[in-house]
Protein backbone atom coordinates (compact mmCIF):
# COMPACT_ATOMS: atom_id res chain seq x y z
CA UNK A 1 0.00 0.00 0.00
CA UNK A 2 1.18 3.52 -0.97
CA UNK A 3 1.90 6.46 1.35
CA UNK A 4 -1.48 8.03 -0.43
CA UNK A 5 -3.65 5.28 -0.55
CA UNK A 6 -2.30 5.15 3.29
CA UNK A 7 -3.52 8.33 4.20
CA UNK A 8 -7.16 7.84 2.17
CA UNK A 9 -7.85 4.69 4.53
CA UNK A 10 -6.67 6.73 7.35
CA UNK A 11 -8.87 9.87 6.67
CA UNK A 12 -11.50 7.27 6.45
CA UNK A 13 -10.96 5.78 9.50
CA UNK A 14 -10.97 9.03 11.23
CA UNK A 15 -14.22 10.44 9.61
CA UNK A 16 -15.62 7.16 10.66
CA UNK A 17 -14.31 7.63 14.36
CA UNK A 18 -15.65 11.19 14.61
CA UNK A 19 -19.26 9.80 13.48
CA UNK A 20 -19.04 7.06 15.92
CA UNK A 21 -18.40 9.89 18.63
CA UNK A 22 -20.82 12.13 17.38
CA UNK A 23 -23.29 9.57 17.50
CA UNK A 24 -22.77 7.92 20.77
CA UNK A 25 -22.44 12.13 22.00
CA UNK A 26 -26.17 12.57 21.19
CA UNK A 27 -27.56 9.18 23.18
CA UNK A 28 -29.73 10.74 25.58
CA UNK A 29 -30.46 10.33 29.31
CA UNK A 30 -33.44 9.65 30.18
CA UNK A 31 -34.89 10.70 33.39
CA UNK A 32 -38.78 10.16 33.22
CA UNK A 33 -41.40 10.45 30.39
CA UNK A 34 -40.99 13.95 29.86
CA UNK A 35 -37.20 14.80 30.89
CA UNK A 36 -33.72 13.77 29.22
CA UNK A 37 -30.80 15.62 29.27
CA UNK A 38 -27.81 15.62 26.44
CA UNK A 39 -24.61 16.19 27.03
CA UNK A 40 -22.90 18.41 24.30
CA UNK A 41 -19.68 18.16 22.23
CA UNK A 42 -17.36 21.05 23.37
CA UNK A 43 -15.33 20.17 20.49
CA UNK A 44 -17.84 21.24 17.82
CA UNK A 45 -18.79 24.34 17.04
CA UNK A 46 -22.86 24.06 17.07
CA UNK A 47 -25.73 21.06 17.85
CA UNK A 48 -28.05 21.76 14.85
CA UNK A 49 -32.04 20.19 16.76
CA UNK A 50 -34.47 19.17 14.48
CA UNK A 51 -37.66 20.65 14.48
CA UNK A 52 -40.96 19.26 13.97
CA UNK A 53 -43.72 22.33 14.03
CA UNK A 54 -46.69 20.46 14.28
CA UNK A 55 -45.25 19.20 18.11
CA UNK A 56 -45.54 20.98 21.34
CA UNK A 57 -42.64 22.91 22.96
CA UNK A 58 -39.48 21.24 24.44
CA UNK A 59 -38.21 23.86 27.07
CA UNK A 60 -34.42 23.60 27.25
CA UNK A 61 -32.42 24.99 30.22
CA UNK A 62 -28.53 24.99 28.77
CA UNK A 63 -25.81 24.42 31.36
CA UNK A 64 -22.23 25.21 31.61
CA UNK A 65 -19.34 22.83 33.23
CA UNK A 66 -20.77 24.29 36.71
CA UNK A 67 -24.06 23.14 36.06
CA UNK A 68 -24.65 27.41 35.83
CA UNK A 69 -27.75 28.03 33.92
CA UNK A 70 -26.80 30.08 30.78
CA UNK A 71 -29.67 30.10 28.41
CA UNK A 72 -33.47 29.20 28.40
CA UNK A 73 -34.80 28.52 24.59
CA UNK A 74 -37.82 26.44 23.77
CA UNK A 75 -37.99 23.95 20.41
CA UNK A 76 -40.14 22.19 19.14
CA UNK A 77 -37.75 18.87 18.65
CA UNK A 78 -39.26 16.66 16.37
CA UNK A 79 -41.04 13.21 17.73
CA UNK A 80 -41.57 11.61 14.40
CA UNK A 81 -40.18 13.46 11.84
CA UNK A 82 -37.77 16.59 10.84
CA UNK A 83 -39.13 19.80 8.87
CA UNK A 84 -35.48 21.27 9.03
CA UNK A 85 -32.61 21.79 11.67
CA UNK A 86 -31.84 24.87 13.57
CA UNK A 87 -28.14 25.77 14.90
CA UNK A 88 -27.42 26.18 18.88
CA UNK A 89 -23.69 27.89 19.16
CA UNK A 90 -22.20 25.59 21.89
CA UNK A 91 -19.89 28.67 22.83
CA UNK A 92 -18.67 26.90 26.51
CA UNK A 93 -22.47 25.22 27.10
CA UNK A 94 -21.99 21.16 28.34
CA UNK A 95 -25.40 19.94 28.99
CA UNK A 96 -29.04 20.71 27.68
CA UNK A 97 -31.58 20.02 30.17
CA UNK A 98 -34.78 19.59 28.35
CA UNK A 99 -38.33 18.90 29.32
CA UNK A 100 -41.33 17.76 26.69
CA UNK A 101 -44.39 19.07 26.96
CA UNK A 102 -47.70 17.25 25.71
CA UNK A 103 -49.61 14.16 26.23
CA UNK A 104 -46.50 11.49 26.31
CA UNK A 105 -49.06 8.59 25.64
CA UNK A 106 -49.67 9.67 22.14
CA UNK A 107 -45.71 10.43 21.46
CA UNK A 108 -44.41 6.93 22.65
CA UNK A 109 -41.38 7.02 25.39
CA UNK A 110 -39.24 10.17 25.46
CA UNK A 111 -35.91 7.40 24.36
CA UNK A 112 -37.29 6.72 21.39
CA UNK A 113 -38.08 10.29 20.09
CA UNK A 114 -36.14 10.38 16.34
CA UNK A 115 -34.83 13.92 17.66
CA UNK A 116 -32.41 11.56 19.44
CA UNK A 117 -31.20 10.00 15.76
CA UNK A 118 -31.34 13.39 13.95
CA UNK A 119 -29.36 15.99 16.57
CA UNK A 120 -25.98 16.47 14.75
CA UNK A 121 -22.90 18.03 15.79
CA UNK A 122 -20.79 20.22 12.96
CA UNK A 123 -18.50 23.23 12.74
CA UNK A 124 -21.01 24.36 9.89
CA UNK A 125 -24.71 24.99 9.09
CA UNK A 126 -25.77 25.47 5.41
CA UNK A 127 -27.73 27.91 5.44
CA UNK A 128 -28.27 27.92 1.15
CA UNK A 129 -31.60 28.75 0.70
CA UNK A 130 -34.41 26.08 0.35
CA UNK A 131 -37.18 27.87 -0.51
CA UNK A 132 -38.82 28.49 -3.63
CA UNK A 133 -41.24 31.70 -2.10
CA UNK A 134 -38.33 33.37 -0.75
CA UNK A 135 -38.09 36.70 -2.17
CA UNK A 136 -35.95 38.16 -4.80
CA UNK A 137 -35.37 41.82 -3.78
CA UNK A 138 -37.12 41.86 -0.23
CA UNK A 139 -35.16 41.25 3.09
CA UNK A 140 -35.65 38.00 5.07
CA UNK A 141 -33.59 35.87 7.61
CA UNK A 142 -31.70 34.01 6.85
CA UNK A 143 -33.21 31.20 8.64
CA UNK A 144 -35.75 31.55 11.71
CA UNK A 145 -38.75 33.46 12.18
CA UNK A 146 -39.24 37.26 11.89
CA UNK A 147 -41.50 39.74 12.66
CA UNK A 148 -41.25 43.40 13.55
CA UNK A 149 -38.48 45.53 12.30
CA UNK A 150 -37.01 46.92 15.29
CA UNK A 151 -33.76 50.06 15.71
CA UNK A 152 -33.63 50.91 12.42
CA UNK A 153 -31.53 54.02 12.19
CA UNK A 154 -28.78 55.45 9.40
CA UNK A 155 -25.11 56.36 9.65
CA UNK A 156 -21.97 56.68 7.62
CA UNK A 157 -23.85 55.83 4.94
CA UNK A 158 -25.23 51.96 6.05
CA UNK A 159 -28.64 51.10 6.64
CA UNK A 160 -29.53 49.48 9.91
CA UNK A 161 -32.20 46.57 10.30
CA UNK A 162 -32.75 45.15 13.78
CA UNK A 163 -35.87 42.58 13.68
CA UNK A 164 -37.77 40.28 15.69
CA UNK A 165 -36.41 37.39 15.67
CA UNK A 166 -36.45 33.36 16.64
CA UNK A 167 -33.01 31.56 15.46
CA UNK A 168 -34.32 28.51 17.43
CA UNK A 169 -37.71 27.69 14.73
CA UNK A 170 -39.58 29.18 12.25
CA UNK A 171 -42.83 30.19 14.23
CA UNK A 172 -42.74 33.10 16.85
CA UNK A 173 -40.78 31.86 19.72
CA UNK A 174 -37.46 33.45 21.72
CA UNK A 175 -37.34 36.68 20.68
CA UNK A 176 -33.88 38.18 19.68
CA UNK A 177 -33.45 41.13 17.87
CA UNK A 178 -31.41 39.74 14.60
CA UNK A 179 -29.70 42.32 13.08
CA UNK A 180 -28.91 43.19 8.68
CA UNK A 181 -27.12 45.99 7.42
CA UNK A 182 -27.48 47.76 3.49
CA UNK A 183 -25.48 50.60 1.64
CA UNK A 184 -28.52 50.81 -0.31
CA UNK A 185 -31.69 50.01 0.96
CA UNK A 186 -32.59 46.42 -1.45
CA UNK A 187 -29.74 44.02 -1.02
CA UNK A 188 -28.97 43.11 2.80
CA UNK A 189 -26.42 41.72 4.40
CA UNK A 190 -27.09 39.59 7.76
CA UNK A 191 -25.19 40.55 10.76
CA UNK A 192 -24.65 38.61 13.94
CA UNK A 193 -27.13 38.43 16.21
CA UNK A 194 -27.38 41.54 18.23
CA UNK A 195 -29.46 41.16 21.23
CA UNK A 196 -30.99 37.84 22.96
CA UNK A 197 -32.63 37.56 25.96
CA UNK A 198 -32.02 37.58 29.79
CA UNK A 199 -33.40 37.47 32.94
CA UNK A 200 -35.49 40.11 32.99
CA UNK A 201 -36.95 38.56 29.59
CA UNK A 202 -37.20 37.85 26.16
CA UNK A 203 -36.23 41.31 23.30
CA UNK A 204 -39.45 42.51 22.40
CA UNK A 205 -39.56 45.49 19.78
CA UNK A 206 -37.79 48.87 20.23
CA UNK A 207 -35.94 51.65 18.94
CA UNK A 208 -32.22 52.50 17.97
CA UNK A 209 -31.06 56.47 18.52
CA UNK A 210 -27.67 57.56 17.92
CA UNK A 211 -26.04 59.86 19.94
CA UNK A 212 -22.71 61.66 18.73
CA UNK A 213 -20.58 58.30 18.18
CA UNK A 214 -22.38 55.65 20.12
CA UNK A 215 -25.84 54.05 19.01
CA UNK A 216 -28.17 53.39 21.96
CA UNK A 217 -30.85 50.68 21.70
CA UNK A 218 -33.96 50.88 23.77
CA UNK A 219 -36.42 47.78 23.78
CA UNK A 220 -39.05 46.13 25.82
CA UNK A 221 -37.71 43.43 27.91
CA UNK A 222 -40.81 40.81 28.46
CA UNK A 223 -40.92 38.26 31.29
CA UNK A 224 -43.20 38.24 33.93
CA UNK A 225 -44.04 41.70 33.30
CA UNK A 226 -42.90 44.19 30.25
CA UNK A 227 -39.98 46.49 31.14
CA UNK A 228 -38.19 49.27 28.98
CA UNK A 229 -34.31 48.33 28.95
CA UNK A 230 -31.81 49.95 26.85
CA UNK A 231 -27.93 48.91 25.43
CA UNK A 232 -25.26 51.16 23.91
CA UNK A 233 -23.38 50.17 21.03
CA UNK A 234 -19.69 52.07 20.55
CA UNK A 235 -18.93 49.99 17.38
CA UNK A 236 -21.70 51.65 15.16
CA UNK A 237 -24.25 49.21 16.13
CA UNK A 238 -22.81 45.92 15.38
CA UNK A 239 -22.36 44.72 19.21
CA UNK A 240 -24.49 46.43 22.35
CA UNK A 241 -23.90 46.12 25.98
CA UNK A 242 -26.84 46.02 28.26
CA UNK A 243 -27.30 48.77 30.92
CA UNK A 244 -26.48 47.88 34.33
CA UNK A 245 -29.33 49.94 35.82
CA UNK A 246 -31.77 48.31 33.48
CA UNK A 247 -34.90 48.03 33.53
CA UNK A 248 -35.02 52.30 32.95
CA UNK A 249 -38.93 52.26 33.02
CA UNK A 250 -41.87 50.15 34.32
CA UNK A 251 -45.44 49.80 34.90
CA UNK A 252 -47.86 47.46 36.43
CA UNK A 253 -49.76 47.83 32.80
CA UNK A 254 -49.94 44.40 31.16
CA UNK A 255 -49.24 46.14 27.73
CA UNK A 256 -46.39 48.36 28.01
CA UNK A 257 -43.81 47.66 25.21
CA UNK A 258 -42.03 49.03 21.92
CA UNK A 259 -40.46 52.48 22.66
CA UNK A 260 -39.85 55.17 20.48
CA UNK A 261 -37.38 57.47 21.67
CA UNK A 262 -36.64 60.13 19.47
CA UNK A 263 -34.77 63.82 19.92
CA UNK A 264 -36.60 66.64 19.91
CA UNK A 265 -35.00 69.88 18.52
CA UNK A 266 -38.34 71.68 19.70
CA UNK A 267 -37.64 71.12 23.21
CA UNK A 268 -33.83 69.90 23.19
CA UNK A 269 -34.82 67.01 24.75
CA UNK A 270 -35.54 63.33 24.28
CA UNK A 271 -39.24 62.28 23.87
CA UNK A 272 -40.39 58.87 23.99
CA UNK A 273 -43.59 57.26 22.47
CA UNK A 274 -44.86 54.05 24.26
CA UNK A 275 -47.73 51.54 23.62
CA UNK A 276 -49.62 50.89 26.92
CA UNK A 277 -52.69 48.90 26.23
CA UNK A 278 -54.85 50.54 23.61
CA UNK A 279 -53.56 54.20 24.45
CA UNK A 280 -49.78 55.79 23.57
CA UNK A 281 -48.07 57.25 26.14
CA UNK A 282 -45.16 60.02 26.06
CA UNK A 283 -42.50 60.88 27.74
CA UNK A 284 -39.51 63.45 28.02
CA UNK A 285 -36.15 62.80 29.38
CA UNK A 286 -32.46 64.81 29.36
CA UNK A 287 -30.35 61.61 28.94
CA UNK A 288 -32.43 58.41 28.04
CA UNK A 289 -32.60 56.93 31.45
CA UNK A 290 -34.43 59.36 33.46
CA UNK A 291 -37.83 59.59 31.90
CA UNK A 292 -40.55 61.70 32.89
CA UNK A 293 -44.62 61.00 32.31
CA UNK A 294 -46.19 63.56 30.16
CA UNK A 295 -49.63 62.53 28.75
CA UNK A 296 -51.57 59.80 26.92
CA UNK A 297 -52.85 59.84 23.17
CA UNK A 298 -55.66 57.15 22.02
CA UNK A 299 -58.85 57.10 24.15
CA UNK A 300 -62.02 57.93 21.99
CA UNK A 301 -59.48 57.85 18.66
CA UNK A 302 -59.06 55.79 15.36
CA UNK A 303 -59.72 52.13 15.76
CA UNK A 304 -59.56 50.02 19.01
CA UNK A 305 -59.94 46.40 18.03
CA UNK A 306 -56.91 45.00 19.04
CA UNK A 307 -53.69 46.05 21.07
CA UNK A 308 -51.65 49.15 19.96
CA UNK A 309 -48.21 48.21 19.12
CA UNK A 310 -45.08 49.65 17.75
CA UNK A 311 -45.55 53.17 17.96
CA UNK A 312 -43.59 56.07 16.26
CA UNK A 313 -44.00 59.91 16.11
CA UNK A 314 -41.95 62.60 13.44
CA UNK A 315 -42.62 66.01 12.24
CA UNK A 316 -42.95 65.87 8.25
CA UNK A 317 -43.31 69.51 7.11
CA UNK A 318 -45.49 71.45 9.61
CA UNK A 319 -47.18 68.38 10.80
CA UNK A 320 -46.66 65.76 13.37
CA UNK A 321 -47.55 61.91 12.09
CA UNK A 322 -47.92 59.39 15.10
CA UNK A 323 -48.31 55.95 13.38
CA UNK A 324 -49.87 53.56 15.64
CA UNK A 325 -49.89 49.46 14.30
CA UNK A 326 -53.06 47.32 15.88
CA UNK A 327 -53.61 43.87 16.20
CA UNK A 328 -56.52 42.62 15.38
CA UNK A 329 -58.37 45.49 14.41
CA UNK A 330 -57.09 46.20 10.64
CA UNK A 331 -59.73 46.95 7.73
CA UNK A 332 -59.72 42.85 6.58
CA UNK A 333 -59.07 41.46 9.83
CA UNK A 334 -56.08 40.74 11.95
CA UNK A 335 -52.82 43.44 12.09
CA UNK A 336 -52.38 46.48 10.00
CA UNK A 337 -51.00 49.97 10.34
CA UNK A 338 -53.32 53.31 11.28
CA UNK A 339 -52.24 56.57 12.08
CA UNK A 340 -52.61 60.11 13.44
CA UNK A 341 -51.81 63.53 11.67
CA UNK A 342 -52.11 66.59 14.20
CA UNK A 343 -49.34 68.74 16.34
CA UNK A 344 -46.54 67.65 18.68
CA UNK A 345 -45.45 70.24 21.60
CA UNK A 346 -42.97 68.27 22.96
CA UNK A 347 -45.46 66.81 25.90
CA UNK A 348 -49.26 66.01 24.04
CA UNK A 349 -50.16 65.13 20.67
CA UNK A 350 -53.06 66.38 19.51
CA UNK A 351 -55.23 64.47 16.35
CA UNK A 352 -56.69 67.57 13.79
CA UNK A 353 -59.34 65.03 13.05
CA UNK A 354 -62.18 64.03 14.75
CA UNK A 355 -62.32 60.96 17.38
CA UNK A 356 -63.75 58.31 15.18
CA UNK A 357 -62.00 59.51 11.82
CA UNK A 358 -59.56 56.28 11.43
CA UNK A 359 -57.02 56.55 8.59
CA UNK A 360 -54.94 53.04 7.28
CA UNK A 361 -51.61 53.31 5.83
CA UNK A 362 -51.43 50.36 4.07
CA UNK A 363 -55.03 48.99 2.54
CA UNK A 364 -53.55 45.05 1.75
CA UNK A 365 -53.57 42.34 4.56
CA UNK A 366 -50.00 42.06 5.16
CA UNK A 367 -48.77 45.14 6.25
CA UNK A 368 -47.74 45.38 9.67
CA UNK A 369 -45.33 46.80 12.68
CA UNK A 370 -44.36 49.93 10.27
CA UNK A 371 -42.09 51.93 11.53
CA UNK A 372 -39.43 54.39 10.07
CA UNK A 373 -35.34 54.60 10.24
CA UNK A 374 -34.11 57.12 12.84
CA UNK A 375 -31.42 59.47 11.34
CA UNK A 376 -32.29 59.32 7.88
CA UNK A 377 -30.95 61.28 5.15
CA UNK A 378 -32.22 64.53 3.36
CA UNK A 379 -35.02 64.92 6.01
CA UNK A 380 -36.70 61.62 4.55
CA UNK A 381 -39.03 59.48 6.22
CA UNK A 382 -38.36 55.70 5.78
CA UNK A 383 -39.96 53.35 6.41
CA UNK A 384 -40.30 49.60 6.49
CA UNK A 385 -43.22 47.29 7.35
CA UNK A 386 -43.69 43.08 8.59
CA UNK A 387 -44.77 42.07 5.24
CA UNK A 388 -47.40 39.51 6.74
CA UNK A 389 -50.82 38.73 9.69
CA UNK A 390 -51.17 37.91 12.66
CA UNK A 391 -53.98 35.55 11.41
CA UNK A 392 -51.87 33.06 9.85
CA UNK A 393 -47.99 34.23 9.45
CA UNK A 394 -47.26 31.18 11.85
CA UNK A 395 -48.59 29.00 9.12
CA UNK A 396 -47.51 30.48 5.55
CA UNK A 397 -46.19 27.94 3.24
CA UNK A 398 -42.84 28.13 3.62
CA UNK A 399 -40.33 26.26 6.42
CA UNK A 400 -36.70 27.32 6.39
CA UNK A 401 -37.91 30.71 7.19
CA UNK A 402 -41.15 32.74 7.73
CA UNK A 403 -41.67 36.21 6.60
CA UNK A 404 -40.16 39.28 5.39
CA UNK A 405 -40.40 42.89 5.07
CA UNK A 406 -42.19 44.91 2.75
CA UNK A 407 -40.18 47.53 0.01
CA UNK A 408 -38.79 50.48 1.50
CA UNK A 409 -41.31 53.34 0.81
CA UNK A 410 -41.05 57.08 1.74
CA UNK A 411 -43.69 58.98 3.30
CA UNK A 412 -45.32 62.68 3.18
CA UNK A 413 -48.86 64.31 3.42
CA UNK A 414 -51.58 65.14 1.10
CA UNK A 415 -55.00 66.65 1.82
CA UNK A 416 -58.22 65.44 0.15
CA UNK A 417 -61.65 67.81 1.36
CA UNK A 418 -60.77 68.82 4.80
CA UNK A 419 -58.46 65.93 5.89
CA UNK A 420 -54.48 65.35 5.58
CA UNK A 421 -53.21 61.99 4.45
CA UNK A 422 -49.86 60.31 4.54
CA UNK A 423 -48.84 59.40 1.59
CA UNK A 424 -46.78 56.41 0.58
CA UNK A 425 -44.71 55.92 -2.25
CA UNK A 426 -41.83 53.42 -3.48
CA UNK A 427 -38.41 54.69 -1.80
CA UNK A 428 -36.29 55.94 -4.91
CA UNK A 429 -33.52 53.27 -4.44
CA UNK A 430 -36.52 50.97 -5.89
CA UNK A 431 -35.55 52.79 -9.40
CA UNK A 432 -32.17 51.33 -9.10
CA UNK A 433 -33.84 47.67 -9.57
CA UNK A 434 -35.67 48.35 -13.06
CA UNK A 435 -34.05 46.20 -15.66
CA UNK A 436 -35.12 45.68 -19.20
CA UNK A 437 -38.08 46.08 -20.82
CA UNK A 438 -39.84 42.61 -20.64
CA UNK A 439 -42.93 41.29 -22.51
CA UNK A 440 -44.41 39.15 -19.81
CA UNK A 441 -44.46 38.97 -15.82
CA UNK A 442 -42.01 37.32 -14.12
CA UNK A 443 -41.42 36.44 -10.54
CA UNK A 444 -39.81 39.96 -9.69
CA UNK A 445 -40.80 42.46 -11.48
CA UNK A 446 -42.30 46.08 -10.99
CA UNK A 447 -45.36 46.80 -13.44
CA UNK A 448 -46.23 50.15 -14.22
CA UNK A 449 -50.03 50.85 -15.75
CA UNK A 450 -51.21 53.62 -16.85
CA UNK A 451 -54.80 54.05 -16.37
CA UNK A 452 -57.91 55.15 -17.53
CA UNK A 453 -61.36 55.70 -15.73
CA UNK A 454 -62.13 52.02 -15.09
CA UNK A 455 -59.45 49.26 -15.08
CA UNK A 456 -59.31 45.47 -14.56
CA UNK A 457 -56.08 43.72 -13.97
CA UNK A 458 -55.67 40.03 -14.21
CA UNK A 459 -52.14 38.25 -13.18
CA UNK A 460 -52.37 34.61 -13.98
CA UNK A 461 -50.42 31.62 -14.68
CA UNK A 462 -50.81 28.64 -16.40
CA UNK A 463 -52.73 26.65 -13.46
CA UNK A 464 -55.36 29.13 -13.45
CA UNK A 465 -54.11 30.95 -10.26
CA UNK A 466 -54.99 34.27 -10.72
CA UNK A 467 -55.36 37.94 -8.52
CA UNK A 468 -57.38 40.29 -10.13
CA UNK A 469 -57.27 44.14 -9.14
CA UNK A 470 -59.88 46.34 -9.80
CA UNK A 471 -59.62 50.53 -9.92
CA UNK A 472 -63.41 51.98 -9.78
CA UNK A 473 -62.57 55.74 -10.76
CA UNK A 474 -65.93 56.83 -9.72
CA UNK A 475 -66.35 54.93 -6.69
CA UNK A 476 -62.36 56.07 -6.29
CA UNK A 477 -61.91 52.80 -5.16
CA UNK A 478 -58.89 49.84 -6.01
CA UNK A 479 -59.39 46.50 -4.89
CA UNK A 480 -57.67 43.15 -4.97
CA UNK A 481 -58.53 39.52 -5.19
CA UNK A 482 -56.11 36.53 -4.11
CA UNK A 483 -59.17 34.07 -3.68
CA UNK A 484 -57.83 31.99 -6.17
CA UNK A 485 -54.07 33.36 -6.16
CA UNK A 486 -52.73 29.93 -5.10
CA UNK A 487 -52.10 27.93 -1.96
CA UNK A 488 -54.79 29.67 0.47
CA UNK A 489 -55.89 26.29 2.05
CA UNK A 490 -53.52 27.13 4.93
CA UNK A 491 -55.44 29.60 6.78
CA UNK A 492 -59.51 30.32 6.26
CA UNK A 493 -58.27 34.54 6.97
CA UNK A 494 -55.94 34.11 3.89
CA UNK A 495 -58.14 34.05 0.97
CA UNK A 496 -59.80 37.41 0.98
CA UNK A 497 -60.52 40.79 -1.19
CA UNK A 498 -59.15 43.98 -0.22
CA UNK A 499 -60.24 47.35 -0.85
CA UNK A 500 -58.68 50.73 -0.60
CA UNK A 501 -59.93 54.45 -0.94
CA UNK A 502 -58.18 56.35 -3.70
CA UNK A 503 -58.65 59.76 -2.45
CA UNK A 504 -58.75 60.99 -6.14
CA UNK A 505 -58.21 60.05 -9.75
CA UNK A 506 -55.35 57.22 -10.25
CA UNK A 507 -53.54 58.07 -13.41
CA UNK A 508 -50.55 55.43 -13.06
CA UNK A 509 -50.40 52.43 -10.80
CA UNK A 510 -47.16 50.87 -9.75
CA UNK A 511 -47.01 46.91 -9.02
CA UNK A 512 -44.12 45.19 -7.26
CA UNK A 513 -44.44 41.19 -7.67
CA UNK A 514 -41.82 39.46 -5.77
CA UNK A 515 -42.17 35.65 -5.49
CA UNK A 516 -44.83 35.32 -2.74
CA UNK A 517 -46.35 39.24 -2.60
CA UNK A 518 -47.66 41.89 -4.38
CA UNK A 519 -47.49 45.63 -3.70
CA UNK A 520 -49.29 48.16 -5.56
CA UNK A 521 -48.92 51.78 -5.10
CA UNK A 522 -50.70 55.09 -7.02
CA UNK A 523 -48.07 56.27 -8.49
CA UNK A 524 -48.59 59.66 -6.73
CA UNK A 525 -48.79 58.20 -2.87
CA UNK A 526 -52.27 58.06 -2.30
CA UNK A 527 -52.66 54.41 -2.17
CA UNK A 528 -50.83 51.41 -1.05
CA UNK A 529 -51.79 47.67 -0.83
CA UNK A 530 -49.84 44.61 0.28
CA UNK A 531 -50.61 41.27 -0.18
CA UNK A 532 -49.21 38.13 -0.05
CA UNK A 533 -49.49 35.04 -2.58
CA UNK A 534 -48.53 31.50 -2.69
CA UNK A 535 -48.91 30.52 -6.73
CA UNK A 536 -48.08 27.22 -7.57
CA UNK A 537 -45.50 28.84 -10.42
CA UNK A 538 -44.74 32.19 -11.27
CA UNK A 539 -47.55 34.62 -12.89
CA UNK A 540 -46.96 34.96 -16.17
CA UNK A 541 -49.37 36.57 -18.13
CA UNK A 542 -51.08 39.90 -17.18
CA UNK A 543 -54.36 41.18 -18.81
CA UNK A 544 -55.14 45.02 -18.47
CA UNK A 545 -58.53 46.36 -19.64
CA UNK A 546 -58.62 50.09 -19.38
CA UNK A 547 -54.72 50.70 -19.41
CA UNK A 548 -51.31 49.63 -20.89
CA UNK A 549 -48.78 48.04 -18.45
CA UNK A 550 -45.23 48.26 -19.17
CA UNK A 551 -43.39 45.28 -17.01
CA UNK A 552 -39.48 45.62 -16.21
CA UNK A 553 -37.53 43.17 -14.68
CA UNK A 554 -35.30 43.31 -11.24
CA UNK A 555 -32.03 43.48 -11.67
Amino acid sequence: MNSKMKRTMMMIVAALLMAITANAQVKPMVLGDKHAMLRLDATMKYVLLPVQETEEIAAIAVLDDQNSMVQRLNVKLAIDRVDYYVPYLIKGAKLMDIEFHGDRRQKGAVGEFVCWKEIKFSDTFDTTNRERFRPVYHHTPVYGWMNDPNGMFYKDGVWHLYYQWNPYGSQWENMHWGHSTSSDLIHWQAEPMALEPDWLGSIFSGSCVTKGDEVLAMYTTAGHHQTQSIAVSKDGGRTFQKFSGNPVLTSDAPDFRDPRPFWNEDIKAWNLILAVGQEMCIYSSKDLIDWKYESSFGKTYGNHGGVWECPDLFKIDNKWVLICNINPGGPFGGSATQYFVGQFDGHKFTCESMPKVTKWMDYGKDHYATVSFYNAPENRHVVLAWMSNWQYANQVPTKQYRSGNSIPRDLGLFTCGEETYVSVVPSKEMLALRGAKVKKPTEACEIVIDLKSQAEIVLSNTKGEQVVMTYDAAKQTFTMDRTKSGDVSFSEAFPCETKAPTYGTIKQLRLFIDRCSIEAFDAEGKMAMTNLVFPSEPYNTIKVKGGKATIYEIK
